[in-house]
């Protein structure tokens, strides 16, 4: 008996590597922690009902974030073990194995569990806000997204301790991703962890276009409404047409290394060139999924500190709206390489030049709302800042690529590589960072600290610049991307250490955003925001107070302008409205049956990753018992009344209404 378990176990948990011994014992510790603090303190009864049953989009936004956060944490840990494999030649810190497993976890990680959940977030926390909204169109459908998320993040990151990573890159290519060179679970646990997330991700888009299109507030026709809930309805259009290509090509994959099938594997009559236009037809419009929204925020941030109109609206939507079109029109650029032929070639690179237009569109926009602007330069408005020329040279290094004849060159290289996390770093993590800083008096009811934040941002700045800078000159040098390990004769030593050197100093930023949080709820009551509107803000969520109640608004508001909240400012020279009238508000009430069904989730996907059907059966049984259960639970809803109104709203704004 003891031999088998020792044989199940040794196949079961991956060993054999210090650094994953030394993950078991961190996780172990956590663990204890976290359960020994929640039992001492006496805080499982709130933590299930204020957080985990939550329908409140605004906890729900929290958590995203909170989950993103942990993610980047992890994601950025993979990065620096890659960077300091490459400082220097002929390293063994990691075999080229664990290096590959790194190399795929880390782009994964970062693309869907990190920058999609902190989108979300945002997206949850604002949105409703912003629209005069109280909620989103479909609160449980929201919390069953975040859950869905979650687990398949939590499936995912699993497979670092049980059963081993994925290896075959973060899109995972056929034939690396197939049974006969992928025999383990890792890929397994890769293609089960997405799916269940993208489920959630999907139903976001869903949620979020619905609320947008018919919880405005009366009044607020589309072109009155803020820009970032723009951004926000161009990306869910996207996420909606992209996700289930994603969907059906992992289900495909799976059939592939399950059941035998042959859709990617060319012995048996299928084609890998069809996994990778497939792969493609949704991650290059995933790209512009996570940036648009940060176009959205920029536009905020620039309007609200240069206490100016937002130059070009009407340009502006078009620019997005059409980016979330033009995106599905590109995808073959990725494999400019590969054959296609020198039409279809010329065809995608055309649509990638022709992208680039409506892209500059809004820099140009952003510019000239600035000009001659009274700008401050707060926290958010550096990061706006600091994003123009990142991105710009973003998107000029991507128009050469997007020159099929040059593409040769810089295909696979080092320069490829540096183009793409200037893109997403400078892009989309910087447009979310700024996001957050602007918005968090919002969400918690104080300012963080300006001074850290600012030391954040340098940090961030200079090491972006270190690390990705030297990579443009290593990928013309002939470096290519998934080398594991390199000879003195290359020459490329010198610019691969101060690329490892600016690593670490994202890493150190990193360090001053947690202090900065931490020291933020440590002396919250010393930057409490007793206004609403910190910011001297242009938009509905401005109006209400900070943190916002549950109900959101107590009278919805009725919308005649762009900027509604700024032109009632300059109107009546109040920041409050002191009499309402109140009518009780019906909300919907909390429910565990989106995380019991995701657990469900949990279950069936482990199941299939190991073949092992009592946990298939279970699971999905499982999760047809949670929908059957709230199919007939007619208990979903109540009202607040009016007095109980009155006492929150009297307390929160400090007035009589």
């Amino acid at each position: 008996m003891w031999e088998k378990i020792k044989e199940f176990a040794s196949g079961f948990f991956v060993t054999g590597d210090p650094l994953i011994y030394g993950a078991d014992v961190t996780i172990v510790l956590t663990l204890i922690a976290i359960v020994s603090g929640l039992t001492y303190f006496k805080k499982w009864k709130w933590l299930w009902r204020d957080w985990l049953t939550t329908v409140d989009h605004k906890k729900i936004g929290i958590m995203y974030i909170l989950s993103a956060f942990l993610m980047l944490f992890r994601g950025g840990v993979d990065a620096l073990l890659m960077r300091a494999q490459l400082a220097m030649p002929e390293l063994d810190l990691l075999p080229p194995d664990h290096y590959n497993q790194i190399f795929t976890t880390h782009g994964v990680i970062m693309i869907l569990f990190m920058a999609m959940p902190f989108m979300f977030g945002l997206f949850n926390i604002m949105v409703p806000l912003q629209l005069g909204a109280r909620d989103v169109a479909y609160p449980f459908l929201n919390s069953l997204s975040f859950w869905l998320f979650f687990s398949g993040a939590m499936l995912f990151n699993l497979s670092f301790v049980i059963g081993g990573s994925p290896d075959a890159g973060w899109l995972a290519y056929p034939p690396y991703s197939g049974s006969m060179y992928n025999p383990g679970v890792g890929q397994d646990f890769y293609i089960w962890g997405i799916q269940i997330s993208g489920l959630g991700s999907l139903m976001t888009g869903v949620n979020f276009l619905v609320t947008i299109l018919k919880m405005r507030a009366p009044g607020m026709k589309l072109m009155k409404m803020p820009m970032f809930s723009w951004s926000v309805l161009s990306s869910c259009i996207a996420i909606i047409f992209s996700f289930p290509i994603l969907t059906a090509t992992l289900a495909l994959l799976f059939l592939d290394r399950y059941a035998g099938a042959h859709f990617f594997t060319l012995d048996g009559g299928g084609n890998p060139m069809m996994y990778i236009n497939l792969i493609w037809m949704w991650g290059h419009p995933e790209v512009y999924i996570i940036v648009l929204p940060a176009f959205g925020i920029f536009s905020e941030i620039v309007s609200t500190f240069s206490k100016k109109k937002l130059f070009g609206y009407k340009s502006m939507v078009w620019a997005m709206m059409i980016i979330s079109v033009l995106s599905f029109l590109v995808w073959a650029h990725h494999f400019f390489t590969m054959g296609s032929g020198a039409d279809v070639n010329a065809f995608f690179a055309l649509t990638t030049m022709l992208i680039a237009i409506p892209t500059g569109v809004k820099v140009f926009n952003w510019l000239f709302t600035m000009f001659r602007g009274k700008i401050t330069f707060e926290t958010p408005m550096l990061w706006t800042i600091g994003f123009i020329p990142c991105f710009i040279v973003g998107g000029l290094t991507g128009v050469l690529l997007s020159v099929a004849p040059a593409d040769f060159q810089f295909h696979n290289s080092y320069f490829l590589v540096a183009h793409f996390h200037q893109v997403i770093i400078g892009g989309v993590v910087f447009g979310y960072f700024a996001g957050l800083y602007y918005w968090w008096p919002k969400m918690f009811g104080f300012k963080l600290n300006e001074r850290i934040g600012k030391w954040a941002f340098w940090f961030w700045n200079i090491g972006f610049y270190c690390c990705f800078m030297p990579q443009y000159v290593l990928g013309l040098m002939g470096m290519t991307r998934r080398v594991v390990s390199y000879s003195w004769d290359k020459g490329w030593w010198e610019l691969n250490l101060v690329s490892t050197i600016g690593a670490v100093l994202m890493a150190i930023a990193f360090l001053f955003q947690v202090w900065q949080i931490v020291d933020g709820f440590k002396h919250q009551a010393k930057n409490r925001d007793t206004t609403g509107d910190p910011w001297n803000g242009r938009t509905l969520e401005w109006s209400i107070p900070s943190p916002a109640p549950v109900y959101n608004f107590a009278v919805l508001p009725n919308v005649s302008h762009q900027d509604e909240w700024w032109e009632q400012k300059q109107a009546s020279g109040e920041h409050r409205t002191k009499k309402q009238h109140l009518e009780p508000i019906h909300m919907p009430r909390n429910s565990g049956v989106p995380i019991v069904m995701s657990a469900f989730w949990f279950i069936a996907g482990f199941g299939f990753i190991f073949d092992w059907t009592g946990f298939i059966y279970t699971g999905l049984a499982g999760v047809v018992g949670c929908l059957l259960y709230h199919s007939f639970n007619y208990d979903t809803d109540y009202y607040i009344p009016v007095d109980e109104i009155e006492r929150t709203e009297a307390a929160i704004r400090k007035v009589n209404i």
